[in-house]
């Protein structure tokens, strides 16, 4: 691990219009550099490097950060990576910050997994090439397959041959312990004796972000049912299954260049458009689609199109897939291959132009693919169509992008024939479900029971509610924190208040805790930098190791400025001298919306509570809600406008 000083060094010395000068044309345009943006195809340059702020960001993708940043996505690199890669370039010394006995053993052990992989890969496609039964059984089945020695040298495509303990002998004869065999689950013990886990099967590598490989899959080319037709590494210190995609290292580089994603079923569509020239391609690698492998192809785009093959009942039952994409805020398509085709057999049939034409003609949203699929089993039966529009209903109640879930409300009312106001008191419905954990308010003592009254407005997201007043509260705690704001005077003493001092005591004072997660972290690192400068505060998160943060800082710091900003933007006066004025109203309007948020959530729990019928709880709720109109009153008389 490098220490905090070295970092530091590195970070200091890093010129970051010199390190982005090592890969791209930077041409000066005022007191900024740009350049055409390399993390997505674009004509006219929007990518701006600020050697004042030492960071870059291009206002065509969002891609932002400072020069390690920049050198980790450029060059595929991990922070540690970057972070080294720097120290060559600027002859700084690396100090390794000292590990524990346990750490250097974990960091030992994961290494020689990942080497012991990597042996067991070239052993593999050395079999493949080299011994008899590999050129005869796997590189005859990958020649059948329509794939080319190159294709099958880029995949590093393997054979494993029919022997009990082949690879295992030999990994142990080259110097391998049998514990790492066995963790990386490439060899099977039983009675003491080691065989081979993939024996008789081709191999598929799979490789990590960076391209190292970390597990494999292996299909098995016999007859036998009873024998599985693919087999996969077990999970282990180096292989999480459902953090990886199949064929992510060979396809990062064209997914961001397309800002496009292909999402297939297995090894064989992705190796096959892959040569077919479709490089933005990848695979759930043997697993149903997780979380963690959506959030790995959002790092490089938000776009997505999922491709069936002809399988009805397949597609149905995966269809819970598009869901997960929609709850991630991915654009997603669809696109399905006629019946008897998959990727892989239709891009050995056609052309690479033919393939893409193919897709781009047939790719739909996904609201006409599920509505077209499951119309069929519908026909003419009004209780089935109910559950139809109630499915389409929870994948639209997804998405979190509310005008995105009007545009395919609007598409729902055409396709199905239904009533816009009906499908979105059923969407509001489900997000409400869903924001309160599918669990209705119920009176105590009372049975839970379906509401008669009319469906309440849907309430707003938290997050997306807040978004704008916590970015403002943050936007001021970076720039300005340790600037004076007041003077009081206390006992007959005179105190200066500081920025940072105002916002955290009112916010203390009234419990109010920021609602986004990424907010409410900066906010809390930002208090524990008690003795840094402004500027060494800005500087601490645009480097920051969580990439979010460091993004986040960016936007703050080099976007548009907060809403009250705004408000005074033709004014003449300097910004430092607008802060106690601009900085209370910010907290106050923060706050206003805060009592606005509880009175809605308490509204929506009135119409239940009377719709159960329970007076006690009635009068409860009133009572609470009666204060929080007094405080709503008072802040809107504090801001000196209308009340909500």
């Amino acid at each position: 691990m490098i220490d905090h000083e070295t970092r530091n060094r590195i970070l200091n010395a890093a010129d970051i219009t010199e390190v982005i000068g090592d890969f791209l044309t930077l041409k000066k345009r005022g007191t900024n550099y740009w350049t055409c943006c390399p993390f997505h195809g674009e004509k006219t340059p929007s990518f701006s490097v600020s050697p004042s702020r030492g960071i870059y960001k291009c206002f065509g993708c969002g891609k932002a950060g400072d020069a390690v940043r920049f050198v980790m996505d450029h060059e595929s690199m991990s922070y540690v990576e970057a972070l080294k890669y720097l120290a060559r370039k600027y002859n700084i010394e690396i100090r390794e910050q000292a590990l524990t006995p346990e750490e250097q053993t974990a960091n030992n052990n994961r290494e020689s997994m990942m080497v012991l992989s990597s042996f067991a890969q070239d052993w593999f496609s050395e079999q493949l090439w080299v011994h008899p039964d590999g050129q005869a059984i796997g590189l005859s089945y990958f020649h059948e397959r329509g794939f080319t020695d190159k294709t099958i040298r880029k995949y590093q495509l393997g054979y494993s041959p029919d022997k009990w303990s082949a690879f295992s002998d030999a990994a142990l004869k080259a110097g391998y312990r049998k514990e790492f065999l066995l963790s990386t689950g490439l060899s099977i013990e039983k009675d003491n004796t080691l065989f081979d886990r993939f024996r008789g099967r081709v191999m598929f590598p799979i490789h990590s972000l960076s391209g190292r490989v970390i597990a494999f899959g292996a299909r098995t080319l016999r007859q036998d049912k009873s024998v599985a037709k693919y087999l996969n590494s077990p999970e282990s210190e180096t292989y999480n299954k459902s953090a990886i995609l199949y064929g992510i290292f060979q396809a990062k580089t064209a997914i961001v260049r397309s800002q496009k994603c292909y999402l297939v079923e297995g090894y064989t569509d992705v190796i096959s458009m892959h040569q077919a020239g479709i490089e933005n391609v990848v695979a759930s690698s043997g697993t149903s689609l997780t979380t963690e492998q959506i959030r790995l192809i959002k790092r490089f785009t938000p776009n997505v199109t999922v491709l069936y093959d002809g399988d009805a009942a397949g597609i149905k039952a995966s269809l819970r897939g598009i869901d997960m994409l929609l709850e991630e805020g991915m654009n997603v398509k669809v696109a399905l291959f006629p019946d008897g085709e998959d990727p892989d057999s239709f891009a050995r049939k056609h052309s690479s132009t033919e393939f893409e034409a193919f897709l781009k003609e047939n790719e739909k949203d996904f609201i006409s693919f599920k509505t077209t699929l499951l119309n069929g089993d519908v026909k003419n039966d009004p209780l089935r169509r109910a559950e139809l529009i109630k499915d389409i209903v929870g994948s639209i109640g997804a998405i979190p992008d509310a005008i995105t879930r009007t545009v395919y409300v609007k598409e729902c009312s055409r396709l199905m024939d239904i009533g816009e106001e009906v499908l979105l008191s059923e969407v509001a419905k489900h997000r409400r479900a869903k924001l309160y954990d599918s669990k209705p308010y119920t009176p105590a003592g009372k049975p839970e029971e379906t509401p008669k009254a009319a469906a309440p407005p849907e309430p707003a997201d938290p997050r997306l509610y807040f978004e704008k007043a916590e970015e403002e509260i943050i936007y001021y705690l970076l720039k300005y924190g340790v600037r004076h704001l007041f003077t009081v005077t206390h006992d007959g003493q005179e105190r200066i208040i500081t920025v940072a001092e105002y916002i955290t005591s009112e916010l203390h004072n009234d419990e109010m805790e920021l609602k986004n997660p990424q907010y409410r972290k900066m906010f809390e690192e930002y208090r524990r930098l008690s003795e840094e400068t402004d500027e060494e505060r800005i500087k601490y998160f645009i480097n920051h190791p969580d990439r979010a943060l460091s993004e986040l800082a960016i936007h703050i710091l080099e976007d548009l400025p907060p809403l009250t900003v705004q408000h005074y933007a033709h004014s003449q006066e300097p910004e430092t001298l607008r802060l106690p004025r601009m900085i209370p109203k910010a907290i106050l309007v923060y706050k206003a919306r805060s009592v606005k948020a509880a009175a809605d959530d308490l509204s929506h729990r009135l119409q239940e509570a009377q719709a159960a019928n329970n007076p006690e709880t009635v009068n409860a709720l009133v009572e609470r809600f009666l204060l929080l109109q007094k405080t709503s009153t008072r802040l809107a008389a504090e801001l000196n406008r209308l009340i909500f």
